[in-house]
């Protein structure tokens, strides 16, 4: 039995449904009131997804959950980067992930996948691609989210440290992209731009990956007893200026797409900051806007090799997320 939280985000939803195709059972903590696709739940077979609703911060109710189970994924994080203090991320993005290793721990559990962010390591550069020993630097570390998650990954690797099991994987992917983004989350970025004749954008870039690959690495450590510790998932490195002129011409549609001077978006960030110090959150505060204005190069080799991680073409992402939204 496979336990997986965190299950009704982008992800989630599609490492759920890479486990059901696979026939492995499954059990899902969700929130009350919240859900999963029908689309996912329809392909299971009867009695191998069962869902259970409560906190995932409760401890009882995790550790009454993770008896029995082999295997724990944990997808669940809260990235909303308007948040002003890094308590607010770290019950989710850090307690959470060691209180599972934990109790996997003393269940008798052998794996355990949390999974991270790529910010937590330096955003490299095209000749210098980050890789999985770089350090944590770049604009991220005055990101509160990014921060919560470079806290995880330190008590979850001195945890392993000390601990035959389980064995402990942490995946850091790039920025998401693809189907069954419901809310939604990443998503948001392909809209803001769709079928809009004039799009302005800050100089920096993304690391654009399929949530699908993502799932696919994932999915691949479970059975790789040899899979340890950190492994970036970041896909294929584009400005945000060419990953709109990408998008428009796979969806078909003329856009003007200009780059904003440097200097307006720092701009930018200080109003928002001055509106955060008068008690409005934003998400355009300078931390969060100089996280904008830089490229992020990673080098991704580690996961494909080691956990056979696809490489959809961002091309075909674009496509499946906008079909999946309009099929919504």
């Amino acid at each position: 039995m496979i336990l997986l939280l965190g299950a009704t985000g982008l992800l989630g939803h599609n490492v759920l449904q890479l486990l059901i195709q696979q026939g492995r059972r499954v059990k899902c903590i969700l929130r009350e009131g919240s859900g999963i696709d029908p689309r996912v739940l329809a392909n299971a077979s009867p009695g191998q997804v069962t869902l259970v609703y409560g906190s995932i911060l409760d401890d009882s109710l995790l550790k009454q959950q993770i008896w029995g189970c082999t295997t724990v994924i944990n997808c669940a994080g809260v990235t909303d980067m308007s948040l002003k203090s890094i308590e607010d991320y770290r019950p989710v993005n850090t307690v959470l992930p060691l209180t599972l290793a934990r109790l996997l721990s003393e269940t008798g559990g052998n794996t355990f996948i949390d999974v991270s962010s790529a910010n937590t390591v330096d955003p490299g550069t095209p000749g210098n691609p980050a890789n999985e020993n770089t350090p944590f630097g770049g604009p991220f570390t005055c990101s509160l989210y990014a921060r919560s998650k470079r806290e995880s990954e330190s008590s979850l690797l001195e945890f392993s440290s000390s601990h035959k099991y389980p064995r402990i994987v942490i995946i850091l992917p790039g920025f998401m992209i693809g189907p069954y983004d419901r809310k939604p989350s990443s998503g948001q970025l392909l809209l803001a731009g769709y079928r809009k004749p004039v799009m302005a954008v800050p100089p920096g870039g993304k690391s654009f990956i399929d949530a699908r690959d993502v799932a696919a690495a994932i999915v691949a450590a479970i059975d790789n007893p040899l899979a340890q510790g950190r492994y970036l998932a970041t896909g294929k490195a584009l400005s945000l200026k060419d990953f709109y002129k990408l998008q428009s011409r796979v969806c078909s549609y003329p856009q003007a797409c200009f780059t904003l001077p440097r200097s307006l978006c720092l701009f930018a960030g200080s109003i928002g900051d001055k509106l955060e110090r008068r008690g409005r959150s934003n998400v355009f505060t300078s931390r969060n806007v100089r996280q904008l204005l830089v490229e992020e190069w990673y080098d991704d080799s580690r996961a494909r090799k080691e956990l056979g991680m696809p490489q959809t073409p961002v091309e075909q992402s674009i496509k499946d997320f906008f079909a999946y939204h309009a099929a919504k």
